[in-house]
C-alpha cells in the first residue's frame, strides 16, 4: 500500500470526506460561544473550539471504528469501513484516536485557563467511551447527546473564566434532546442490521412511536431554545431562526413518514441546516 493510499485510508476512517459529524458537533458550540460573549468571541477562542471540534469529531470517528469493527462487516452501510474492510488494522485507529485527542488538548492549553482545560478531560472521556454504549444502554443517543454537548460549558469558561449553569444546562438538555432526534433518524437507516447483530439503538427502543419521539424530542429542544432566548432579551431575528428550525423539523417528519431508509437519512443530514438556522439568527441578532 502506498503512502498516499494510507493517508486516504485515514482521511476515510475519519470521516472527514463526511463532515456532516463536524457541522452537527460545531453548531451547538457555536451558540454557547455566541450567547457566552453576546456576540462575536475572541478570534483565539474560536479558531480554539473550532479547530477542537474537527479533531475530536474526527478521533471519535477512529475509535468508534475500532469499537465497530466486529458488526461494522455485518451492516451494508459500513461494510467497506476502513477498519471492517481490513485496509487499516484495529491498533492504528486507536493511535490516531490518541494522536488527535492529544493534538485537540494541546490545542485547548493554548487557551492557558485551567477550569476549561479541566472540562476537556470529561469531554474526551465522553467522546472515547460512546462508541462502547450501543452494547450496554438501550439508548446510546442519549450518551452521544452528552458527548455532543461537551463544548457548551467549555465555551462559557473559556469566555466568562466560570460556568451559569443556569444558562448552561437548558442549553445543554436541549442540544441532548436535538442530538437524540437527528440520531434516531440516523438510526433508523440501520434498524434491520442492527436487530441481526444485536447493536442497541433509539430507533429499536422506540419502535413505531420512533417519529412522533423524534418529534417531542425536536419541540422540547425548540421550546429551551425560545425560554433561552427570552431570558436573554434576544431579538426578532433569533426568534426568526428558531422558526426556520421548527420548519425544518416539521419536513424532517413528512419525508420520514414512510420510515424509507434513504429518506431517513436525508432527515438525518437535514439537521445540519437545523442547527445552522439558529446560529445564523443568534449571529445575526447580536450583531445589529
Amino acid at each position: 500500500m502506498t503512502y498516499r493510499e494510507k493517508l486516504n485510508d485515514y482521511w476515510q476512517l475519519t470521516r472527514m470526506h463526511r463532515p456532516i459529524g463536524i457541522f452537527l458537533l460545531l453548531w451547538p458550540t457555536l451558540w454557547a460561544l455566541w450567547i457566552a460573549a453576546g456576540g462575536f468571541p475572541s478570534p483565539h477562542v474560536l479558531l480554539v473550539f473550532v479547530l477542537g471540534t474537527v479533531l475530536m469529531r474526527s478521533a471519535g470517528c477512529a475509535i468508534n471504528d475500532f469499537a465497530d469493527r466486529d458488526f461494522d462487516p455485518h451492516v451494508a452501510r459500513t461494510k467497506d469501513r476502513p477498519v471492517a474492510s481490513g485496509r487499516v488494522t484495529p491498533e492504528e485507529a486507536v493511535r490516531l484516536f490518541v494522536v488527535l485527542s492529544l493534538i485537540a488538548f494541546g490545542l485547548l492549553t493554548s487557551l492557558k485557563d485551567v477550569p476549561t482545560i479541566l472540562l476537556g478531560i470529561p469531554a474526551a472521556i465522553l467522546a472515547g467511551s460512546y462508541p462502547f454504549m450501543k452494547r450496554w444502554i438501550s439508548i446510546p443517543q442519549a450518551y452521544l447527546g452528552l458527548a455532543f454537548s461537551a463544548g457548551i460549558p467549555m465555551a462559557f469558561s473559556a469566555i466568562q473564566h466560570q460556568v451559569p449553569w443556569a444558562i448552561v444546562l437548558p442549553l445543554v438538555i436541549a442540544n441532548v434532546c436535538w442530538v437524540v432526534a437527528y440520531d434516531t433518524l440516523y438510526a433508523m437507516v440501520d434498524r434491520e442490521d442492527d436487530l441481526k447483530i444485536g447493536v442497541k439503538s433509539s430507533a429499536i427502543l422506540f419502535g413505531r412511536h420512533d417519529r412522533l419521539i423524534v418529534a417531542l424530542l425536536h419541540a422540547t429542544s425548540l421550546l429551551l431554545l425560545i425560554q433561552l432566548g427570552l431570558n436573554a432579551e434576544l431579538g426578532t431575528i433569533y426568534f426568526a431562526g428558531i422558526a426556520v428550525a421548527a420548519w425544518l423539523a416539521a419536513y424532517q417528519q413528512w419525508i420520514t413518514r414512510d420510515r424509507d431508509p434513504q429518506a431517513c437519512f436525508r432527515a438525518f443530514l437535514n439537521n445540519n441546516y437545523f442547527g445552522a438556522a439558529i446560529f445564523i439568527g443568534l449571529l445575526l441578532d447580536l450583531s445589529f
